[in-house]
């Protein structure tokens, strides 16, 4: 389950409306009564902390994020958005990986769901990591 003081604004996540679970993103956090707003992309509703879920990192997340992939020679994979690289060991395992963003390096030694990674991206460039194109 997500806790609450994981979430930010602007990250991707499954919200369930009573069985019928869609992807959406945060639009608003209501910290008094642990509410998140999601815009599923057809409205905007109010949930539970209990009827969301994470997204798993995936390489189909991180084509629609705009990340471009890069093959290695050593069979490890590098995907870059801007000046920000994430390698992982070696394609479609996204278990461990390395994230940098000029200067600063970050070594993730076990899986985490695309809202940390969205997280991980804006406190490093301090830019919301969503579907939009930036050099």
């Amino acid at each position: 389950m997500i806790k609450f003081h994981e979430l930010k604004v602007g990250d991707f996540l499954i919200a369930d409306n009573d069985g019928d679970q869609r992807r959406g993103e945060v639009t608003n956090l209501n910290g008094n009564e642990k509410q998140v707003c999601v815009d599923n992309g057809i409205q905007e509703f109010w949930y539970e902390m209990n009827q969301l879920s994470a997204l798993d990192v995936t390489e189909e997340e991180l084509v629609n994020l705009k990340f471009h992939k890069e093959l290695q020679s050593d069979r490890s994979v590098k995907y870059a958005k801007g000046a920000f690289r994430m390698l992982i060991p070696k394609e479609a395992d996204f278990s461990t990986m390395e994230i940098w963003y000029r200067d600063e390096r970050r070594h993730i030694l076990h899986p985490i769901p695309l809202h940390e990674l969205q997280n991980h991206f804006h406190e490093m460039t301090k830019v919301h990591l969503n579907h939009e194109v930036f050099d």
